[in-house]
């Protein structure tokens, strides 16, 4: 008997998630300097984290050795009170939102249940779903990329236990109409899942609904605007039935004391979020206007570049030999092979990816 044969079958054939390339690695491949290299490839934030999450990080250093609360009160009270919504429907969650993705599959998934969802997007839905023992329905976006809610809508069947809409889509960068996400919720018997990643950097969002939705689940993250993807933390917005079942679930201290204490801090500091904003806003309008190649319209902090007739594996090769790390949408299941993703950066970044294109 093969070790492997040890591991569900279902679980060997899930493809496995790709990563954005990291610096170090891509130094050592192409021989350059670590210091000389952008990276824009995992939509993280330029400016960095917070200093005042950072000061709250070392000020609790040394408090390590005890266990943080079990369900991350302090931060889920503090997200109330920046978000507007009651604490009894917020869960705090780590590592990141995947955390939360885990924990709701595992909550809510059977083996035979069926989840939605429109391509191309983020790869760990599936991922999630499949290793407690889902089938995946994939829908294809429309040409434009925009999600096709009537094809969702004729997808779903009996069997259908979960849609996961990404808004901003990662890695398209369009936003679904309330208007659509309301037919959704009304139409649907099952949960009806939104990432909001990247919310921060759009014109609206569909938090508010969780209060008046008892079926749909609003997923956040410390990463993106915050600049705290290394800590790992998100949360979830979502009914109050539901979160009393999640949290049995839940893995106990899932949220780190240090991810915690620099979370409450992060959104105390407007400034720091007011300035990450503006500093994409305007980054993201340049290099739509700039890239020359088509350039799909975004509201999240990075843009999608159509290089075709040209290749992604071609382009990204010859950006990374200039020391410029952006994301090859080659793994995103249903996007092709033209596709790639450019994380908004510094002024100076998107300037030097600009020339990198034009010369491509």
């Amino acid at each position: 008997m093969s070790r492997l044969e040890l591991i569900d079958e279902n679980i060997r054939t899930i493809p496995e998630y790709v990563p954005g390339r990291s610096i170090e690695d891509t130094a050592k491949k192409y021989g350059l300097d670590p210091t000389s290299i952008i990276k824009l490839g995992s939509n993280e934030n330029p400016l960095g984290p917070s200093q005042k999450a950072v000061d709250a990080i070392l000020e609790n250093a040394s408090k390590v050795h005890l266990y943080p609360s079990a369900d991350a009160g302090e931060l889920v009270d503090a997200l109330s009170t920046y978000l507007d919504i009651p604490a009894s429907n917020i869960c705090a969650a780590g590592p990141g939102m995947d955390g939360l993705l885990d924990n709701l599959m595992r909550l809510m998934i059977r083996e035979g249940d069926e989840v939605i969802i429109p391509i191309p997007t983020f790869s760990y839905y599936e991922i999630a779903a499949r290793a407690n023992g889902a089938s995946v329905v994939y829908v294809q976006r429309n040409q434009d990329m925009t999600v096709d809610i009537d094809a969702i809508k004729k997808a779903v069947s009996f069997r259908t236990k979960v849609i996961f809409l990404c808004s901003p889509n990662n890695p398209s960068g369009d936003v679904i109409s309330e208007s659509d996400i309301r037919m959704l919720l009304e139409s649907f018997h099952g949960l009806v899942f939104v990432d909001e990643a990247y919310v921060e950097f759009a014109e609206h969002s569909v938090a508010n609904l969780a209060m008046e939705y008892d079926n749909l689940v609003v997923g956040r993250t410390f990463s993106k605007i915050f600049g705290l993807a290394g800590l790992r933390l998100g949360y979830g917005i979502m009914p109050s039935w539901l979160k009393t079942e999640y949290l049995k679930v839940a893995t106990p201290f899932n949220v780190s004391l240090l991810a915690l204490k620099a979370g409450i801090a992060a959104i105390s500091d407007k400034q720091h979020i007011e300035k990450s904003i503006a500093m994409v806003r305007e980054g993201r309008k340049y290099l739509q206007e700039q890239i020359p190649f088509k350039v799909y319209g975004s509201m999240a902090n990075f843009v999608l570049v159509d290089v075709s007739p040209l290749s992604a594996s071609e382009v990204c090769e010859a950006l990374l030999k200039k020391g410029i790390i952006v994301r090859d949408c080659r793994s995103f299941r249903g996007a092709g092979s033209s596709l790639i993703r450019v994380t908004v950066g510094t002024q100076e970044q998107n300037m030097r990816v600009v020339e990198a294109f034009r010369s491509a």
